[in-house]
């Protein structure tokens, strides 16, 4: 959902404001200083989400680093404040608190309450930030689908789209075979989602 600023409010909200938000599980980000609030994770996206960040973390060479909920101011006056699922940055862009740089790569896992904000307006907003790769995984249909979108001139084009057991191949930000099935199905997944 999104709250928007009460009418007495006179200026746009900061990633300081956020430092007042409940730590209650939700996701607290800002769009043009409106607040900008998604629902806690459910289990099969936390499981997404950890498993594609055990197996980005093992296939990234080592400039690189694989961040689960890392924040990202997306302009000087930190009214625009987006976390990514997951998300690459290089080692050498490391900053506290957020980010300001773009990262490598940004992963929004949908649930059925995202699939809008994933697919369309994190899209634009993302490709105006200069995220030069973004992936959309969907894992609430027959099978996992993974959606990647590529950035060509300040828009993204579709690079690649996987379902269930196809491999999905890619080299951005760094070599990467990936078997969605995998992503929540039961077994031994560690030794199969990299397509072995």
């Amino acid at each position: 959902m999104t709250i928007e600023r009460p009418e007495s409010q006179e200026r746009p909200l900061t990633v300081e404001d956020l430092q007042r938000m409940p730590d209650d599980g939700r996701r607290y980000e800002l769009v043009d200083g409106r607040l900008d609030v998604s629902p806690a994770p459910t289990n099969r996206h936390a499981k997404v989400e950890h498993r594609l960040s055990w197996h980005l973390q093992n296939l990234a060479p080592a400039e690189c680093d694989v961040y689960r909920g890392a924040g990202a101011n997306f302009n000087a006056d930190r009214s625009h404040h987006r976390i990514p699922d997951l998300s690459v940055f290089r080692t050498d862009d490391y900053e506290e608190p957020y980010f300001t740089v773009p990262p490598l790569l940004a992963v929004e896992v949908v649930s059925p309450s995202s699939l809008f904000r994933d697919t369309n307006t994190k899209r634009a907003e993302y490709a105006d930030f200069g995220i030069e790769s973004y992936w959309v995984i969907n894992v609430w249909g027959d099978e996992p689908e993974l959606l990647e979108w590529r950035l060509d001139n300040k828009s993204y084009r579709t690079a690649a789209e996987v379902v269930g057991k196809k491999v999905f191949e890619t080299d951005a930000p760094f070599p990467v075979k990936l078997v969605p099935h995998w992503l929540t199905a039961p077994g031994e997944w560690m030794d199969h989602i990299g397509g072995e």
